[in-house]
């Protein structure tokens, strides 16, 4: 089998019930798929009819299932009947070897005939019959497609409406409303990224645990150009932090080297000239950790190129986000963070510190114009795959975040192969 791009789609009731970081997690930890895309979903009456009729059309063969799948379909992903407020739905993108079928195999029989948690479906789904054999409840946790057709067919489907149902959905029939409501983001770093594991999927669950509701979601790699942006004003605190933990390691160096006892005001001094030099330093090591390159690597003009690294944002919104996301996290420090917090368990360092948080709402609207987690990354990636001839023509003539995404399907696949060439 070729190179194929599968999907996951969480449906509305597992969102709702903090699921989404188990299933992430089980996804990415249970196959060798470079993880490529995912958005957050408000479907449409119109989307939702239309992927019913995709699902119901058994392209792929005769199923019993299909007709069951399709009527869910028109009953969980419509929007609210009475308020008109949609359902957050979350929609992850799979790429590469005999995709389609390994998906559908993590995923599971959507009548639940194996057994308790060998797939997503058999640990979070639930197919119930009555004494007469009739159908009383089903939950099918998430959908996916059986054969590459049916990914084809429902892949250009839900990227014909990637912008207009997707991106951050604030509108959900879920999501609280009201003025203490804020949003926040979270980026979890490429440190859970790099070999495949269940850490994205177990820190996404942690943080479930806020309360807070997920309203949009973007896998991306950070450039260098969004990079610089984004950590721009960590460099004043970091030139401010040298005096703190740079007079004593300089009076400890000069004393053991020289044997001289350095006056306060000399100290000070010195770390006044020396603290822009640690600052830039540091920056710099920061957005190589990001992005897979250092500043003085990439010409000013090519800044804005993806990246080498993946990065997921996540937007949760609800009432007393900031805090709550930052309280859960830990502090940056991970040595310095509780037992069960996410930097505890999965941090490293100061720097590999599992993810980054807003520290104020204000910082979270910057920080999410920055990495533009309302942009539609689905569509491109379909187009590659599953486009016709002139779509791929016209996404190749696409620069901006098309550009970065195949730009990232081709690094993923290099290094997949152990092609990889870092200087490029």
């Amino acid at each position: 089998m070729g190179r194929e791009l599968a999907y996951v789609l969480i449906n509305p009731y597992p969102i709702r019930k903090s699921r989404t970081g188990g299933v992430i997690a089980r996804v990415i930890a249970r196959s060798d798929l470079n993880f490529v895309g995912a958005r957050m979903y408000g479907p449409s009456r119109e989307l939702a009819e239309k992927y019913a009729d995709i699902v119901r059309s058994k392209d792929h063969g005769a199923s019993t299932a299909s007709d069951l799948i399709a009527d869910y379909i028109l009953q969980t992903y419509m929007p609210d009947l009475q308020t008109g407020r949609p359902h957050r739905v979350m929609l992850l993108l799979f790429e590469g070897e005999d995709a389609v079928k390994k998906i559908w195999n993590i995923t599971g029989n959507a009548t639940l005939k194996r057994g308790s948690g060998q797939t997503i479906r058999d640990t979070y789904g639930d197919y119930i019959v009555d004494e007469n054999g009739r159908v009383s409840y089903f939950e099918p946790a998430v959908l996916v497609a059986p054969s590459r057709r049916r990914a084809e067919a429902a892949l250009q489907l839900w990227a014909r409406y990637a912008e207009r149902d997707g991106g951050v959905i604030q509108q959900a029939d879920d999501v609280p409303e009201g003025s203490d409501v804020q949003q926040t983001l979270v980026m979890l770093k490429p440190d859970n990224f790099r070999v495949p594991s269940s850490r994205a999927g177990s820190i996404v669950d942690i943080l479930s645990t806020s309360g807070l509701r997920i309203v949009g979601v973007k896998k991306f790699s950070m450039t260098v150009a969004q990079a610089e942006e984004f950590y721009g004003p960590v460099v004043d605190a970091l030139t401010g932090k040298f005096k703190d933990i740079g007079s004593e390691r300089l009076a400890n160096a000069i004393r053991n080297e020289f044997g001289i006892t350095t006056p306060p005001a000399v100290l000070g001094d010195m770390c006044r000239k020396l603290g822009p030099l640690f600052a830039k330093a540091q920056f710099d090591e920061i957005v190589r950790f990001i992005t897979g390159y250092r500043p003085d690597e990439v010409p000013a003009g090519k800044r804005a190129g993806a990246g080498k690294e993946g990065c997921l944002a996540l937007v949760y919104e609800g009432h007393n986000a900031v805090q709550k996301i930052r309280n859960i996290l830990g502090p940056t420090d991970p040595s310095k963070a509780r037992p069960g917090s996410v930097r505890r368990e999965f941090g490293s360092n100061i720097m590999v510190n599992a993810a980054h948080a807003s520290d104020s709402p204000e910082n979270a609207r910057r920080e999410i114009a920055i990495i533009d987690v309302e942009a539609d990354t689905i569509k491109p990636v379909v187009d590659y795959f599953y486009g016709s001839v002139l779509s791929r023509v016209l996404s190749v003539a696409k620069g901006g975040e098309s550009g970065r995404v195949r730009a990232r399907l081709r690094h993923d696949r290099a290094r997949e192969k152990g092609q990889l060439d870092e200087t490029q």
